[in-house]
């Protein structure tokens, strides 16, 4: 049976049909970084203080007075939480109408019990400062962003299955309606209990689309562009999508508005629907050879080539449907030894490096300087990050360079606490250096497992892979909320658990110019892993042992 890329090498690899396909899923990408991130700005904290009611008819000078002074790092200034109790300070305002002549700090404190005032310096309004998600209801705000990764979990559960049973295309357009459809009705939301359940649907919504454009991608295009799409393509436009969300919310101050205008984003999927096919891959694997035959002919056409008489020989349709009942389950990541070694630590990695980068993007309106430029600069900064996976992919080890570059990042962490304050913009720096060790480490963490695992649970590993970096997303939210108890303790963490993944990475085998394995036992060997505690006796699990398999083996002990 001759394998998908030796059926369509007819079709070229980069004619225009290639290329037009390359653009639209790549462009469907884009609203991910545009919308996705827009907590950023939506559930921002602005400036805020206890309200005072007017009729107290407290003069000037006793309503500066009436909020107690906090220190806060290195400056003082107004509580955020607490006031004076005003029973009290109306009594002294009667008695003594110079404020200086009676000594505050002795009047008892109370919580902002009439509600807040919120700065209109940056923000019209945000969901903070409608629903007042500050003081003792502070913890709303990351906990709507854990809904949202919630919805990213469970988007990576079912999207998989779905696209499975239902087709690439299909679910790629489903989902792409769901995210559009739901981040509309967020405007509409009355509370912040509403607003969070509609987040976690966005959340299914936009992790489906962004897995259904990057398979229906691998799977449309050939073997020399499929890496090019998975980080150039898709992963450089969620990061012009990123860098184009801080202009557009620099315009749009109110919180409403602004999500209303993220959602038109979703209008460009609607003339896609006429340029991107169904996955003749998947069709194929579901029996439908007319239908992919159908497709070969379209793309042989519009790229100018003349197609096969007959695709496919009656042997070759009886292979596709016997290999179309083979299947796996999650345990088979775990039977032996070595795959289920493999498998723990893949699951640490991407639970590590994904929940690490979603805490820097959620935090950059906590970083010192201008919120949109620093928004900006960490969707920036991700470009050169993907440009140099690529070439660490194209040209180095891929366990050395995983393990350089985070330990790197976690070294940069490091050193935040030991910047001055007066040299914030150093700090500033430094954060995004590690945002680009951290998005580089993401980049290529994909890649590196496609080679880890066999063809047998390929689709399965990648799935679960997902799956525990959305548990890592769920959290992240809440590693600068850390921050309340130590300014540095968010960077020491982070700082530890990439000097953690790093030296993970390192009991990984190599991958590099290694022949994708087959079957379970042709994989690389976990460093203590025996070579016969990784053999089992399960179908899945071998294969009959030639001399290139034999060959392939000793090369990669030599590794």
């Amino acid at each position: 049976m001759r394998d998908y890329d030796e059926i369509t090498a007819f079709l070229g690899e980069w004619g225009p049909y290639q290329k037009s396909v390359f653009f639209f899923l790549s462009l469907s990408v884009f609203p991910n970084g545009f919308c996705g991130l827009s907590i950023v700005f939506v559930g921002d904290i602005p400036e805020h203080r206890c309200f005072i009611p007017g009729n107290l008819n407290l003069s000037e000078a006793w309503m500066n007075r009436t909020i107690p002074l906090e220190q806060d790092k290195d400056k003082l200034q107004y509580s955020k939480c607490r006031r004076y109790r005003l029973d009290v300070i109306k009594n002294l305002s009667e008695i003594f109408p110079d404020p200086d002549s009676v000594n505050i700090s002795e009047v008892g404190q109370e919580p902002c019990l009439d509600g807040w005032v919120y700065s209109k310096e940056q923000y019209i309004s945000t969901i903070v400062s409608e629903w007042d998600l500050v003081c003792n209801n502070e913890w709303k705000g990351p906990f709507a962003m854990s809904i949202f990764f919630i919805g990213v979990l469970t988007g990576s559960f079912i999207s998989g299955q779905l696209s499975d049973r239902f087709g690439r295309k299909l679910i790629l357009y489903g989902t792409m309606g769901v995210q559009s459809v739901f981040s509309v009705l967020q405007i509409f939301s009355p509370n912040w209990e509403l607003f969070c359940l509609l987040n976690f649907f966005v959340g299914l919504g936009q992790i489906s689309n962004y897995v259904a454009a990057f398979v229906l991608g691998s799977e449309l295009l050939g073997k020399s562009t499929r890496a090019i799409f998975g980080i150039l393509g898709v992963c450089i436009s969620f990061a012009i999508g990123y860098m184009t969300l801080p202009f557009v919310a620099y315009f749009i101050r109110n919180w409403r508005i602004l999500l209303f205008t993220l959602s038109l984003s979703g209008l460009i999927y609607i003339p896609m629907w006429w340029f991107v096919p169904e996955s003749p891959r998947w069709l194929l694997v579901k029996g439908k050879a007319k239908e992919a035959e159908a497709i070969f002919r379209h793309i042989a056409k519009k790229n100018g080539v003349t197609p096969p008489e007959v695709f496919f020989t009656d042997l070759e349709l009886e292979d596709l449907k016997a290999k179309s009942k083979q299947s796996s389950t999650i345990i088979d990541l775990f039977k032996s030894p070595n795959i289920r070694a493999i498998t723990i630590v893949n699951f640490l990695l991407w639970m590590i490096i994904t929940s690490i980068y979603n805490g820097l993007s959620l935090n950059t309106s906590n970083l010192h300087g201008d919120d949109y430029l620093n928004c900006f600069f960490a969707g920036a900064i991700e470009v050169p990050a993907y440009i140099a996976s690529w070439i660490f992919i194209q040209r180095f080890p891929r366990r050395l360079s995983l393990t350089g570059i985070l330990f790197l990042g976690g070294v940069v962490f490091f050193f935040i606490q030991l910047i001055p304050s007066n040299l914030s913009i150093i700090a500033t720096v430094l954060v995004m250096i590690g945002k680009f060790a951290v998005s580089c480490a993401l980049a290529m963490v994909y890649v590196y497992t496609v080679e880890l695992y066999p063809t047998i649970v390929r689709n399965m590993g990648i799935g679960t892979s997902t799956m525990a970096s959305r548990l890592g997303s769920i959290i992240s939210p809440y590693i600068f909320y850390l921050g309340i108890y130590y300014e540095f303790l968010p960077f020491i963490l982070i700082g530890c658990v990439l000097i953690l993944a790093a030296s993970l990475v390192l009991l990984l085998p190599e991958t590099i110019n290694i022949p994708l394995p087959e079957m379970i036992d042709q994989m690389q060997k976990f460093k203590f892993i025996s070579r016969r505690d990784h053999m089992n006796l399960d179908p899945l699990y071998t294969h009959a042992a030639t001399e290139e398999d034999n060959t392939v083996t000793q090369k990669t002990e030599e590794i």
